[in-house]
């Protein structure tokens, strides 16, 4: 089995110092097996830190090219990686060459890790290929030949002795930590590609390329270093899904692609653009996106679009551009024609756009004629009853649309009955109106009013939030005269529902810092009811606030109803699907929870390494046939024994379940083997002060 070498062309650079810089494309592999070369990591690297998370999007981007056959997309490029000759090192023709490695310590560091867990696949695993050949191929790119007992790759000597072990498949020693990122990565290369797809994640491996850049004696290796890293702004979510797309097609391709999709989707979204990609994926998939990541909604584009031919780009672009034009509805709903579903859309935007997921999918199934209008905005009204009513009590209205996207694809009684678990009832609602702030007071108090559009309306607060010495609720007593604890009880009650009213732009402008029994006057004017008949109370007190608060409460309870369901939530479970991912081990990760909720029962689990086992072992147990499902389709964490260092929990006397990854990874497995097994919907997590903080 040959490697390719992909040369396309090198270059002299002349320098300040005139040295020179030799920059040339390679194949990846053919450089990493060069025989005379030693790639030695400097003492000042940082240490490896790539997480499972970089390593399983790396062997994504190789199958992808796996397959491909000559005259297609022949090659991955990962970038450049840059080195400096070690100064004395390989004069004579076939003296060892060292290259001392100063950007790309992480990528390669990686690759050697794939080679390496296929290597021992080929060797040691009787499934294998039992390729010799093969093997000595993957061994030409570990070993050094010179010292057999050596890698090629020379990491920091603090780190050195860690990594020969794992590469090379040595003993634990007493000093040997036994866990290590460099063995938690080649456990998931192990894991992941099992035998018979060995050779063909090498032939994935042999179409990388990366332009080898080699600085020779006397060149400025960190102003080199500082200008590849320093490239202006990064590309953001929706520019990387555009190239992602685009790359590869042929100039013709691109530019039909362009004019026929990408243009009227920019088109339709303008500034937007960020959001609605995020928002369309997790209408698509029913989860929600890291978005702190900073690659969040690109890392989910690609896994939801893995292959993108010219034929499946076609299909899946019409989708995207139908999705936009929705989007642009939800931009400006005076652009969709019915007007009652205009206005239940401008009304919805009262909250923001967190719920644009599951609006857009309303709106299509609604363009598409697989819904009904009166279904569109029953489900409309009862989001904005949920909305109002959490901002009411105080509870978040972030990371739920997921959860309802799901729902909503049971149809829509199961949708109604979602809504309603986490819609607050009726009294807590009251209470919190009672003595509290009102939310959205502009939205509330026009919808009360029957007032489709608010322009032209001010909110009037009764009690002005700073009344003068002089103003008066009754006519007698001023401002100055009462007590402190009359003034603090009113300055308490400003911002709530019965102390607020809408008026007309003029009319609002005649009231301004008016005492009440003045303000009557001009309230009697008011096309607006409620308003009106503020006229009709004889003074303004805490009572008459509180017994006006308690008249709206009741006609906001009728308006904004929650669906007619026994179910509710506690309000501080997050279904597990919906569990927000961590990189690595954050600091704070072993009291992540303060319990658990599985199918009704209270799990004293305080961190996901903890859920991973418990939950895996219980399905072990309850429902094998699912977990074994989905662990042979994921490649672990199940496996028949332990085949390589790390901690593993025996199941059985054939079974053994790998606790080696990192906190994403196990997350993602719990939600997996939760979804195999049709229990996911049941299982729940309270977060603790600390998770929420992370």
């Amino acid at each position: 089995m040959t490697s390719p070498h992909l040369t396309i062309a090198e270059h002299d650079v002349p320098t300040g110092d005139a040295t020179s810089i030799r920059a040339h494309a390679v194949g990846t592999v053919h450089w990493l097996a060069e025989a005379r070369t030693r790639i030695v990591v400097p003492v000042y690297q940082r240490q490896y830190r790539w997480d499972i998370g970089g390593c399983e999007q790396l062997l994504a981007d190789i199958r992808a090219v796996s397959g491909e056959a000559d005259g297609e997309r022949t090659s991955h490029f990962i970038g450049s990686i840059l080195s400096a000759a070690s100064e004395g090192a390989g004069d004579a023709e076939a003296a060892p060459r060292e290259l001392v490695l100063i950007d790309g310590q992480q990528r390669i560091t990686t690759l050697m890790l794939l080679v390496a867990a296929l290597h021992h696949t080929v060797r040691h695993d009787p499934t294998g290929p039992g390729d010799a050949a093969l093997a000595v191929e993957l061994e030409r790119v570990l070993v050094d030949p010179a010292d057999p007992r050596r890698t090629k790759l020379r990491p920091h000597s603090a780190w050195a002795g860690v990594f020969e072990r794992v590469v090379l498949g040595g003993p634990t020693t007493p000093d040997d930590p036994g866990e290590s990122r460099f063995d938690d990565n080649y456990a998931f290369f192990r894991s992941q590609v099992p035998a018979s797809e060995v050779a063909s994640v090498w032939a994935g491996l042999q179409r990388l390329e990366h332009v080898a850049i080699t600085l020779e004696a006397g060149a400025n290796a960190q102003q080199i270093f500082e200008s590849l890293n320093s490239t202006g702004e990064p590309l953001r979510d929706h520019e990387l899904i555009h190239n992602y797309v685009l790359m590869g097609l042929t100039h013709a391709e691109q530019t039909e692609i362009e004019r026929a999709y990408w243009l009227p989707i920019e088109r339709n979204t303008g500034d937007s653009i960020a959001g609605f990609w995020r928002h369309y994926l997790v209408a698509l998939t029913g989860r929600e996106i890291d978005v702190q990541s900073g690659r969040g909604v690109y890392d989910a584009f690609r896994h939801r679009f893995p292959r993108l031919d010219l034929a499946t780009l076609h299909s899946a672009a019409a989708e995207w551009r139908a999705h936009s034009e929705t989007y642009r509805v939800l931009l400006d709903p005076a652009l969709e024609p019915d007007p009652a579903v205009s206005a239940q859309l401008a009304w919805t935007n009262t909250f923001g756009r967190g719920m644009y997921p599951l609006v857009m999918r309303m709106h299509r199934a609604l363009r598409d004629g697989t819904t009904s209008r009166d279904d569109v905005i029953a489900s409309l009204e009862h989001l904005q009853a949920l909305l109002l009513r959490r901002s009411v009590v105080g509870l978040p209205t972030t990371r739920l649309v997921a959860r309802l996207c799901r729902a909503l694809d049971g149809g829509r009684d199961e949708l109604e009955r979602a809504v309603s678990r986490i819609t607050p009832s009726d009294e807590r609602t009251r209470i919190a109106l009672k003595f509290g702030d009102l939310p959205h007071a502009a939205y509330v108090l026009g919808r009360l009013a029957g007032a489709t559009d608010p322009a032209g309306l001010d909110v009037e607060h009764v009690l002005p939030l700073a009344p003068a010495d002089s103003w008066t609720g009754d006519g007698e007593r001023r401002w100055v005269e009462y007590s402190d604890d009359e003034q603090n009880a009113f300055r308490a009650s400003a911002q709530s529902l019965g102390n607020l009213a809408l008026l007309e732009e003029p009319l609002a402008e005649r009231a301004f810092g008016l005492s009440f029994p003045d303000k009557r006057a001009v309230y009697a004017r008011s096309g607006v009811a409620h308003t009106r008949g503020l006229a009709e109370v004889d003074g303004w007190s805490t009572a008459a606030v509180s017994a006006r608060t308690a008249a709206l409460t009741a006609e906001v309870l009728r308006l904004w109803q929650r669906p007619a369901t026994a179910e509710i939530d506690d309000d501080g479970l997050t279904p597990i699907l919906d569990a927000q991912h961590r990189r690595g081990w954050p600091r704070g990760w072993d009291r992540e929870f303060d319990y658990v909720e599985y199918r009704g029962e209270h799990w004293e689990v305080y961190d996901v390494k903890y859920l991973f086992d418990r939950v895996f072992k219980r399905l072990w147990a309850d429902s094998r046939d699912d977990v074994v499902s989905y662990s042979e389709r994921r490649g672990g964490p199940i496996f028949s024994s332990p085949a390589w260092n790390g901690q593993w929990h025996e199941l059985g006397e054939s079974h053994h379940l790998y606790l080696g990854w990192d906190s994403h990874y196990m997350l993602t497995a719990v939600q997996g083997v939760l979804e195999e097994s049709g229990l996911a919907a049941q299982v729940f997590v309270k977060y603790s002060y600390i998770g929420a903080a992370m």
